[in-house]
């Protein structure tokens, strides 16, 4: 391979800056405000790369390797910047290019919004992965949409979430390049029609269809310290006409463009409220559109490269589809093989149960998707078709390996039974993939024992485990400069590139000198986190207090609300005089709730009133404080994840499939509390128990109490328990709103409470207890955090993705 040779001087930068700020944007020195400096040097950075983006494309299409494309309806990015700087291996010049400019690298990125494309873990994991497989030279491409208002920003007044537009494109996005040469029309609606070919087959067509343009915008995705520049090409939703003409002079004005409207709806807004059914459909138009336009797109430059043979198609290409989402790809790939390219069905099954890979995220039922057949047959009429074939020659071979067994067809069909028959998408992502993963050992456990039993039997090679990861570039190296420039200093950089090398600092946890070190990094990333929290919440953190941290989605299963009963619990003892041994802490809770998730939003608003009597408590003043942190983001966990001692990790064992923050949290130094759940069983055995905070029960045992719970039993006999209830029950909490959070302490008391949280909420309060007299011990402590850093090399995405490689996408 030819290596591009580096460019990147000092002076060369500040020439392009100055050039790009002068005459591409046409400023000049008057120009106050920091943005037009911060698009300069992105469109300085950018033509850095699109040199390389151009070699890659051509080594690609010269060598002619297998090609992944990475379907996922999120991408949680970031800033794009401080990436790209850091992977290009510019930092120093950048920064000195900058002085001339009286302006720092902090200002400037603050200056970029973090892009909308995605929500938590699954859209973060999916850009993890892209920078892991450009930096091991993978050719992948990521497919997504381009959402113009991303999810949306969190705002908390009066202690209630309150959503409100992203408007992250306001400005445009220096980083991508549009290719409308590109753009691929996608079929909705209509009638399908049988009519016979040249040949005298008999084939399908799909007419009268209301098709809308999909229009692809490609970033580019930087390897470390490589010229592999790989892409992620983003669809943007447009009319096939901008408005009836006609309508608009006849003086209809808002029928004149209610077709162009409805078409920009698909890629608005990231993942609308399915709580209705204009909800729903938006949804499935969503995964449609991403799915029919990326496989037409890979199609396109198959047909142009080597027209319409197919023979080696399945040899050179894949297909990962992140989650059940974009699982509607494998009929649409059948479709389009058969409908456009005349593939016989044989031939075209063969060819899409070879190409496509499934990942399973969430041991959810109600997460796994299922959309109403009349939902289909409205939007999707020649797909559904499909469907009906593929489950009718898949149930035949159900009943050829199980004979008459009516039961275990009903309970794999794809399509359900019943007045409301679904298509169940998860089962449509098993049947028509040649592999399936699940993202943490215990979740695929559980998957081929539970939700997918029948599945793994009739096909236990489909199944296997690819554990989580997160790349440390972003997560260590850019978010903890002062970690890595310690880290660096006893044992190099090669860590950046193999996680692994960081087991060399496992014998430092001893050295007394180099934990001194450690913890004073740790203390000068506390007191940025401090600044952040008080900043966007308000609230003043001492840093001399233990920071005790659960940020991710708001969830039931994921139980913020068995931290904040904690947390009552502490009040509690602090009002009595109960203080010994209490170690002082600050606990920041922060993460959005779906919109049309009530309980979510209950638990938000229970999680504020509680920060709002404590920290207006004087008794708590040097014990114990709160802050809810609002629209938690990712620019925001670089600065918290590095600032953490205590990652709270305590989700319902059995129902966190993985989760990724455990792991960025655990690679900065902190200690985990947390229960056998998702990938924290993996980061136990990694760090060893003496350097993890268990409790609760395991997965079975949670299993076996739901089927005699009695949580008023439980609170009845725990005195803390009850009186943290009883503080709850008496509105302390609520003495303005009564009776506002009546519904949470029902579904704490709820025998159905799938989530046992009574169940584990003393296992927790002697865990947190053991949390505090380690916290205690400076040294003891210290040995932890450097050890769980040490350990943490398991969980790169680098690891997960040559697992990737060598066992699903390249497998011989």
């Amino acid at each position: 391979m030819n290596k591009i040779e580096p460019v990147f001087s000092q002076e060369l930068l500040a020439e392009s800056l100055s050039r790009h700020y002068q005459l591409t944007l046409g400023k000049d020195e008057t120009a106050e405000s920091h943005h037009y400096l911060y698009r300069a040097t992105a469109l300085t950075v950018r033509d850095h790369l699109v040199a390389r983006w151009q070699e890659t494309r051509d080594r690609y299409r010269t060598e002619q390797p297998k090609r992944i494309n990475y379907l996922s309806l999120e991408f949680l990015m970031g800033r794009t910047l401080s990436n790209a700087v850091l992977n290009l291996d510019i930092e120093e010049e950048l920064k000195a290019a900058l002085v001339q400019q009286a302006c720092d690298m902090e200002k400037l990125e603050s200056e970029e919004p973090d892009a909308g494309l995605g929500n938590g873990g699954l859209g973060r994991l999916a850009a993890c992965f892209l920078d892991s497989c450009a930096s091991l030279e993978i050719p992948v491409t990521g497919y997504g949409l381009r959402y113009q208002y991303g999810m949306f920003h969190q705002r908390i007044d009066n202690g209630h979430q309150v959503e409100q537009p992203d408007p992250w494109l306001r400005d445009g996005n220096p980083w991508e390049i549009e290719s409308p040469e590109n753009t691929r029309r996608v079929k909705f609606g209509g009638r399908t029609e049988q009519y016979q070919d040249e040949n005298g087959v008999m084939r399908t067509s799909w007419e009268h269809t209301h098709d809308v343009l999909a229009v692809p915008y490609d970033l580019p995705i930087p390897g470390y310290k490589n010229d592999t520049v790989n892409t992620l090409r983003l669809w943007k939703s447009e009319a096939t006409d901008e408005f009836d003409l006609d309508e608009f002079n006849a003086g209809s004005y808002i029928d004149a463009v209610a077709e162009k409207n409805r078409a920009e709806q698909i890629t608005l807004v990231l993942y609308p409220n399915d709580v209705s059914e204009q909800g729903k459909e938006l949804r499935l138009r969503q995964q449609y559109f991403l799915a029919s336009a990326s496989l037409q797109d890979v199609l396109h430059r198959w047909v142009r490269d080597h027209g319409k043979d197919f023979s080696i198609f399945a040899a050179k290409n894949g297909f990962q589809l992140n989650d059940t989402h974009p699982t509607v790809a494998i009929p649409e790939l059948m479709r389009l093989l058969i409908d456009d390219y005349r593939l016989e069905w044989e031939e075209a099954w063969e060819i899409t149960t070879s190409v496509m890979f499934y990942t399973n995220h969430t041991l959810l039922p109600e997460a796994l998707e299922a959309w109403s057949v009349s939902l289909f047959e409205q939007l999707l009429p020649r797909v559904l078709e499909i469907i009906y074939e593929i489950n009718a020659r898949f149930l035949s071979h159900v009943n050829d390996q199980w004979p008459g067994d009516m039961d275990r067809l009903r309970n794999m069909s794809i399509v359900t039974e019943g007045d409301y028959p679904c298509v169940r998408m998860a089962y449509l992502g098993i049947v028509g993939s040649s592999s399936v993963n699940g993202v943490a050992a215990l979740h695929t456990d559980l998957l081929k024992q539970g939700l997918f039993r029948d599945f793994n039997e009739l096909w236990p090679e489909k199944f296997n485990n690819k554990t989580n990861g997160v790349t440390p570039r972003r997560w260590l190296a850019h978010s903890n400069p002062g970690l890595k420039a310690l880290i660096c200093s006893r044992i190099g950089d090669g860590w950046v590139q193999d996680l692994d090398e960081l087991e060399k600092l496992a014998p430092y946890a001893s050295d007394s000198d180099f934990a001194e070190q450690f913890m004073e990094v740790k203390q000068r990333n506390k007191a940025a986190l401090a600044s952040l929290v008080e900043q966007d919440c308000g609230v003043k953190f001492d840093t001399g207090m233990m920071f005790d941290v659960q940020v991710k989605r708001i969830h039931e299963y994921k139980r913020q609300l068995l931290n904040i009963l904690h947390a009552i619990h502490l009040y509690r003892r602090i009002c009595d005089g109960d203080t010994v041994g209490m170690y002082p802490r600050c606990l920041l809770i922060g993460g959005k709730a779906a919109p049309g998730y009530v309980m979510a939003k209950s638990i938000i608003k229970l999680i504020s009133n509680v920060a709002s009597v404590i920290n207006a408590d004087p008794r708590c003043q040097n014990l114990l404080r709160i802050a809810f942190f609002p629209d938690y983001r990712v620019t925001a966990m670089e600065v918290i994840c590095s600032g953490t001692d205590l990652s709270e990790q305590i989700s319902t064992a059995g129902k966190e499939a993985s989760g990724t923050g455990n792991m960025k949290f655990m690679m900065n130094g902190a200690v985990t509390i947390g229960t056998l759940d998702g990938a924290n069983i993996e980061i136990r055995e990694a760090v060893g128990d003496d350097n993890f905070f268990l409790f609760g029960m395991t997965a079975g045992q949670v299993a076996a109490t739901r089927t005699n719970y009695r949580p008023q039993e439980i609170i009845d006999a725990d005195p803390d328990l009850s009186q943290v209830m009883r503080l709850l029950d008496s509105g302390h909490f609520d003495l303005d709103e009564a009776g506002l959070f009546y519904s949470v302490t029902a579904a704490i008391r709820c025998p159905s409470d799938p989530w046992v949280t009574a169940a584990d909420f003393h296992s927790y309060v002697e865990a947190q207890q053991r949390v505090s007299e380690c916290y205690a011990d400076r040294q003891r402590w210290s040995k932890m955090a450097i050890l769980n850093t040490a350990y943490s090399g398991r969980f790169s995405s680098d690891r997960t993705i040559r697992e990737y490689r060598d066992d699903i996408w390249y497998r011989s």
